[in-house]
């Protein structure tokens, strides 16, 4: 109760202290309204520019790791576009949790996004502190909400237009801000000093964690060394600490996701900035030597704003030419710090007697950061789905009282195995299915619920087809509670004709369990493919009808009565369901083009859809 008081009172507080200092202070107001511009102006512009190019950027993400130097070029162009090497980070994230992209890719990508970060400050630098950006700014806001009105297309170039603009108005307010806020004058404290240089790095470091953008960092940076309350060895380790705060959300979310190859790439991106930030903080000195011995002869030796630009393009370049030697290494590093999550054979491992108070299976692979592309998205369902299929037909198994690794048994069925009676310890499926199957079903359908971005022609079929066949893979758990009651009453009865015909329906059970698994792992070409399913339909039909044949024959010569008929002819129905509903399933994942082309981002994994 008091922990939810105090999250209510936290903002207010804050609130209420924001609101006093700007009554107390005109130019801290208008140093925090123009910060506010900026930033909104930067999110207007990534959000803009992620509509426009719709699922490109993401299929471009997808295949640009082909080679270390592709991911490198992606992640300086990705960055130079969107103005947001977080936001370039989080998406690599989010294709390498869902399998999408290699590590080694992403590192490559990494090591692009920081060299693309560097553009934005030699923009704000060659802007300068001279030149007036607000005349230009009033135009493109009118541009930019006509362009709104023209279509889904427009209302996304108008995004782009208005963040522009806003942008502009944010410098220019974070310039009259600074201009008329004295009392904001660090100028006093030299960093020359390692201690002076960790507190600007620091300062850096908080900046960019609190506004969650180096981008904003830097052009209150750059800013204030205009204005003279910075000194050039204040902003250079301002720079470093912006540089290693960058690095807080991709940690953060990497750590949350639970996905070991985020975790993985998240690490790689600490390391590599803060390995880079330790180089250049130690060679502070001499990199700051080198940039006066460029700018000089190009008369800029008194331009402390081009100074600071290029140095920060100076040690990002030398953090990726020390890393760059070594991409493999420290992939293979990565892995053995943080080795991949053994699966395991059989999901399904509790005991008769469990306690009470079982927790609830949930999804494995869905995390909010997937979210962010509607390819990631994709992915992380269709590995659920796998998650699914596996924990269904596992309950399927110990519904039909048989152990699970018969699924995987090739050849002939062992006979003393259909016909032996269920043990003592068997399961119950209606517990499995409440424990096991709901929690992860209901996971996926709030997963699915939550995707905002917008979605073309394909991935709309393909979001429908997989919420059908997670219909279709609970639908044959639920037949399979029923089935189990019947089947293990007369299982445990002494040897009768009802009896063996439980025992035939649990053969044919089982058999087309097994072809169901054999064809979802099958590679042969789609002809063929379809072929065999064809057959594994007709098998099925040429059962049902035999089996009511023989139930009527042994009404008639008296081996069955109307009521254990009637049981059979129910269950008879559950099987062919639970059979049909599986087939569906496999169906609609392998005939859909955009499963194949996952398998295709996925490389060597396997199938993306239902590996039973």
């Amino acid at each position: 109760m008091n922990n939810r008081y105090f999250k209510i009172l936290l903002p207010i507080v804050g609130v209420l202290m924001l609101s006093w200092s700007f009554w107390a202070n005109d130019g801290w107001l208008e140093l925090c309204a123009g910060l506010a511009l900026f930033l909104f102006g930067m999110q207007c512009l990534e959000e803009g520019l992620r509509q426009l190019a719709g699922s490109k950027l993401e299929q471009l993400l997808a295949r640009s790791t082909a080679t270390p130097l592709k991911g490198l070029l992606f992640g300086i162009s990705g960055t130079m576009l969107l103005q947001s090497s977080t936001l370039v980070s989080l998406l690599t994230i989010a294709f390498i949790s869902t399998g999408l992209i290699k590590l080694a890719g992403g590192i490559a990508i990494l090591f692009g996004a920081n060299l693309g970060s560097t553009t934005g400050i030699w923009l704000l630098a060659l802007a300068g502190q001279n030149v007036s950006l607000s005349p230009l700014a009033l135009p493109l806001l009118v541009f930019g909400v006509l362009a709104s009105f023209t279509g889904d297309k427009g209302k996304a170039a108008g995004r782009i237009v208005l963040g522009i603009a806003f942008i502009f108005l944010g410098i220019d307010q974070i310039k009259d801000g600074f201009s008329s806020f004295g009392s904001f004058d660090l100028s006093h404290y030299h960093a020359g000093g390692l201690k002076g240089q960790l507190l600007f790095v620091a300062i850096g470091l908080l900046a960019t964690v609190v506004l969650q953008s180096s981008h904003a960092t830097l052009m209150l940076t750059l800013t204030a060394l205009a204005a003279g309350q910075l000194d050039l060895g204040q902003a250079l380790a301002t720079a470093i600490g912006a540089n290693v705060g960058t690095t807080v959300t991709a940690a953060l979310v990497g750590s949350l996701g639970g996905n070991r190859s985020a975790q993985r790439l998240a690490l790689a991106h600490v390391l590599f900035n803060v390995v880079t930030a330790l180089l250049a903080l130690a060679l502070l000195q001499p990199l700051t030597d080198l940039v006066r011995w460029i700018t000089e002869p190009l008369g800029l030796g008194g331009n402390t704003l081009i100074q600071l630009a290029l140095f920060h393009s100076l040690f990002n370049a030398m953090g990726v030419a020390l890393f760059w030697p070594f991409q493999r290494q420290l992939a293979a590093l990565l892995q053995r710090v943080l080795p991949d999550r053994v699966e395991p054979t059989v999901l399904i491992t509790e005991l008769a007697q469990a306690v009470p108070a079982e927790p609830l299976t949930h999804a494995r692979y869905l995390n909010d950061r997937a979210l962010d592309s509607v390819d990631a998205a994709a992915s992380a369902v269709a590995q659920e789905l796998q998650h699914l299929a596996r924990l269904s037909l596992e309950v399927i198994c110990h519904a039909t009282y048989l152990p699970v690794d018969q699924l995987r048994q090739q050849g002939r069925i062992d006979e003393a195995l259909i016909n032996a009676k269920p043990e003592a310890q068997a399961l119950d499926a209606e517990r499995l299915y409440q424990r096991h199957i709901k929690g992860v079903y209901s996971d996926l359908l709030a997963f699915m619920g939550r995707l905002e971005l917008p979605l073309d022609e394909s991935h709309q079929a393909f979001w429908l087809s997989c919420q059908v066949a997670a219909l279709q893979l609970v639908d044959a758990v639920k037949d399979a509670k029923h089935l189990q009651k019947n089947l293990g009453h007369y299982l445990r009865t002494d040897e009768s004709a009802a009896r063996q015909a439980y025992v035939e329906l649990r053969r044919h059970l089982l058999e087309s369990l097994r072809e169901i698994r054999a064809l979802n792992h099958s590679e042969l070409p789609d002809e063929l493919w379809r072929e065999r399913l064809n057959w594994l339909d007709e098998r099925a039909a040429q059962f049902d009808t035999e089996f009511r044949r023989r139930l009527f024959e042994s009404i008639r010569n008296h081996k069955l009565d109307g009521l254990q008929t009637s049981s059979l002819m129910n269950d008879l129905g559950y099987a062919s369901r639970i059979i049909q509903s599986l087939r569906n399933a496999l169906l609609l994942g392998e005939g859909h083009e955009l499963t194949r082309q996952l398998r295709q981002l996925a490389e060597d994994d396997g199938p993306v859809i239902l590996q039973l």
